[in-house]
Parts: C-alpha cells; sequence; structure tokens
C-alpha cells in the first residue's frame, strides 16, 4: 500500500474519531473543566444539595448582615478551612467555608448532610 493511501486511512479515521469525540463531550452534562481538588469537591457537593438556613443563621440574616446571594457566592468560590472543619462527623459533616468582601472576612459554618445542607452559623470578622 502506498503512503498516501496509509495517510488517507489515518486521516479519515482521526476525523471520524474527532467527530465522535465532540459529539460525546458536546452533552449538557459533560464538561472539560473538572476540578478533583478536595476543596472543589466539598463546594460542589454541598451546591447540588437544598440548603436550608438554622435558626441562627436566619437572624444573620434578618438583621441584614449578609445576604442569600452572598451566600450562595461564598458557596460557590468561597475556601474550604479543612482544620477547622469535621468531615468525618457522623451523621453530617462539618464544613467552614470562609470569604473576603469589603475587607471583612466571612465565615460559613456548613453541615453536610446526604441529601440536604444546613448553613448552620455565619460569622464576620474584621
Amino acid at each position: 500500500m502506498k503512503f498516501i493511501h496509509r495517510l488517507g486511512y489515518y486521516l479519515g479515521g482521526f476525523a471520524i474519531g474527532l467527530i465522535l469525540l465532540a459529539f460525546f463531550l458536546s452533552g449538557s452534562k459533560t464538561s472539560c473543566q473538572y476540578d478533583y481538588s478536595p476543596e472543589a469537591r466539598v463546594l460542589k457537593n454541598i451546591n447540588t444539595k437544598v440548603l436550608k438556613y438554622s435558626a441562627s443563621s436566619e437572624s444573620s440574616l434578618k438583621n441584614k448582615l449578609v445576604d442569600t446571594t452572598t451566600i450562595k457566592n461564598i458557596l460557590k468560590e468561597g475556601d474550604v478551612i479543612f482544620s477547622k472543619s469535621e468531615p468525618r462527623k457522623s451523621p453530617c459533616g462539618i464544613y467552614h467555608i470562609e470569604s473576603k468582601k469589603d475587607d471583612k472576612t466571612i465565615i460559613l459554618s456548613v453541615e453536610n448532610c446526604e441529601k440536604h445542607a444546613i448553613l448552620q452559623s455565619i460569622t464576620i470578622e474584621d
């Protein structure tokens, strides 16, 4: 078989492979932006669940210390402090998530259960 024929077969197979790859990766639930760090996995896990508010966190919301938009942003982009967290606590792990906003540090304490997440407390430090 001549080189030009082998090259044609190779390029044809390569093109078909690219089309199949594009088809499978273009699905709505697929993404090439995977982040496998423990922090990203914890935040993603919390964000996929229904967020409930404890009495102390609801009072912080009523006193307008923070709003729900800020809480959602912290839960998406905050830093998980594993040294203060208790991830293996039974039945629900507790995670401390902090973020800086307007020269203040906001710390959320979230109880991550199997079917829901509970925002336990909101702490604001200067």
